[in-house]
């Protein structure tokens, strides 16, 4: 009988453990970050050629010389622009770096590099893809981010000594070259190289290792069945994004790497990093987590979560749309883990409250900014350059735009009608009451923004009381918080959305109208198509009855990305409304993780994702 009392004692008092540390969301989220920044990877942002071991900081480094010239490639990016750069293909790169490839053309050189990673053991396949005998490969190891380690240089490679154990680099090689007291070794790419790092390995043994890898990798993608194709560009371009981050100590997937480099090591946008999160979520619990909280975690101390926040600093003046409580409430229904809500509540409340607070005039949400300076506020809207913002009353003494925002004003309902399912899943009634007031009074000032002659949601010139006539796909935005009624929903893409002067076409949606005189500006949101505008319309569109128009907003989203994609795996930051091209403009990065959004929609319709907008169940 003491036996069994005590067995139960000590039963009790292990679920009792358990549940407090699960329920610990700080605990939680150290493991997290603990358990995402480990094992080999392309860790590193300046170069998708260094394979990385963590928590090590253990670098492989891989370089490109040419003979002839003597010029060395140290760092290699994909979509880098200019004369004489690199140009890489990128190939298939799991999340966890078991298994990465790539295609390389640099200064006559074509090569084909495979990676394949098994716990603390590595191998690298560099495939010669054209004749080129003068042209060499640098392996150069070292270690980053200020991590304790030695390395030296052996016959058969490198040994790396660091605070685990002994790490020996191993190369297969046609003919090798380099001061014998120096930390690189140059191979001759005449002949498929070899690297092994752990245990030694014949060039055979690692081509096995990597098409064991590969086919491992190919096999994840067959879930997604007709929507396979749709998969591998998103999947593909958030996977090349990771990066470790070592001033936090984090894992993050920026925009992109080349936005990183320039912004000294990482840069994370709030709205480009919550969609990220919310793509990954599809089938990577932990880096939807990671990113979801680290763009949350960067929250102003005014309260609200800022444009940007990078190496180089944040922005506190400005935050961006609030799209987080959407987010956050659909990777939660998904996992149902009630720390990741318990850990970020509290910060999307208070950025909640900032904008009544800061953004309000006369009852309506305005874009603004602590900056004394007119354009901040469009930055603040995440569409730079728009339109709508051309001409746009600003009050210098309160640093506002008066243009009520019918895209603002939109988010911010959803946002408060998110954030109050949170609030009930939370057990916090007076704070459902609170933002459920809210989303009911900016609700009331919404409506005041419709036109029943134009059939169409406007934004109002405040100082004047008039409507803007300068649109948007914002303007759509009101389906989103449902608060359009189905009439005006079935006007609104009637007379705007299937206009072929406004916003019809073979490429949808553009930023600006076909008709609006800056549209053949065709720089950045003036003209060009943004994958966001298109997700978050898509999103309106699921709460009507609209058939057609859904049916239409995810085909020609999916053409659209990938017309690229089949190309030249190329995912871009926005695209020509006429052409469907991404790389006719240089401010479209090549690589740019949110215009997979593209594809996101056909696997959001086809329910991998939930059913988004729905209260909490």
């Amino acid at each position: 009988m003491k036996i069994k009392f005590l067995f139960a004692t000590i039963l009790a008092f292990l679920v009792l453990k358990s549940y407090a540390q699960q329920e610990n969301p700080a605990q939680e989220y150290a493991k997290l970050k603990a358990k995402l920044a480990s094992g080999w990877n392309t860790w590193n942002t300046r170069s998708v050629l260094s394979h990385v071991l963590l928590p090590a900081g253990l670098a492989v480094n891989l370089e490109l010389k040419d003979g002839r010239s003597g010029n060395i490639l140290r760092e290699s990016l994909i979509g880098r622009r200019g004369k004489n750069v690199e140009t890489i293909r990128p190939g298939l790169h799991s999340f966890n770096g078991s298994y990465t490839e790539l295609t390389i053309e640099w200064s006559g050189i074509k090569l084909k590099i495979e990676s394949a990673a098994n716990g603390n053991d590595q191998v690298i396949l560099i495939t010669p893809l054209n004749k080129n005998t003068s042209s060499l490969m640098i392996i150069r190891p070292e270690m980053l981010w200020g991590r304790k380690g030695k390395i030296v240089k052996t016959t058969e490679g490198f040994t790396a000594k660091i605070s685990s154990g002994n790490f020996k680099i191993y190369t297969n090689s046609l003919v090798t070259s380099g001061h014998k007291n120096s930390l690189y070794q140059e191979v001759n790419l005449a002949k498929v190289v070899g690297i092994s790092i752990g245990k030694k390995q014949t060039v055979d043994q690692i081509k096995a290792d990597i098409a064991q890898a590969k086919n491992s990798l190919l096999m994840t993608y067959k879930k997604y069945a007709s929507d396979e194709e749709l998969y591998k560009p998103m999947q593909n371009v958030l996977a090349w994004d990771v990066i470790y981050e070592p001033t936090h100590d984090r894992v993050i997937a920026p925009v992109s790497r080349i936005w990183s480099v320039d912004a000294k090591g990482w840069v994370i946008f709030d709205w480009d990093t919550y969609f990220a999160s919310w793509m990954f979520a599809l089938d990577n619990k932990n880096l939807a987590y990671a990113n979801a909280i680290a763009i949350t975690d960067e929250i102003t101390d005014s309260g609200f979560v800022p444009n940007y926040a990078a190496g180089l600093g944040k922005t506190n003046d400005r935050s961006q749309p609030p799209v987080g409580s959407i987010v956050i409430k659909e990777i939660y229904k998904k996992y149902k883990e009630k720390w990741l809500l318990e850990y970020v509540f509290d910060k999307l409340l208070s950025w909640n409250r900032w904008w009544p607070k800061k953004r309000d005039v006369d009852g309506y949400l305005v874009w603004g900014s602590d900056l004394v300076n007119k354009d901040a506020p469009k930055w603040e809207s995440g569409m730079d350059n728009s339109t709508m913002y051309d001409n746009a009353p600003y009050d210098s003494t309160t640093k506002l735009q008066k243009l009520a925002d019918v895209g603002l004003m939109s988010t911010y309902i959803a946002d408060c009608q998110a954030l109050s399912d949170i609030a009930k899943e939370l057990n916090k009634p007076d704070i459902v009451a609170e933002l459920d007031h809210r989303a009911e009074k900016y609700t009331k000032s919404l409506k005041t923004l419709w036109s029943e002659p134009f059939g169409l949601f406007l934004n109002k010139n405040l100082e004047i009381g008039k409507f803007s006539y300068r649109l948007s796909p914002t303007l759509f935005y009101p389906m989103l918080a449902k608060v359009a009624t189905q009439q005006q929903a079935q006007r609104m893409m009637a007379e705007h959305f299937y206009n072929p002067k406004e916003f019809w076409g073979k490429w949808i949606l553009p930023s600006s109208p076909r008709n609006d005189t800056a549209y053949k500006d065709n720089t950045y949101w003036r003209g060009r198509i943004w994958a966001p505008l298109n997700f978050l319309v898509y999103l309106g569109i699921r709460n009507y009855n609209l058939p057609q128009a859904r049916k239409d907003i995810i085909s020609k989203s999916k053409g659209l990305l990938l017309k690229s994609w089949s190309s030249n795996r190329y995912i871009y930051e926005n695209y020509n409304a006429e052409t469907g091209e991404g790389d006719d403009v240089p401010n479209s990065d090549k690589f740019y993780h949110w215009g997979a959004l593209l594809g996101f929609i056909s696997l959001v319709e086809d329910g991998y994702v939930g059913n988004p907008l729905q209260p909490l169940k």
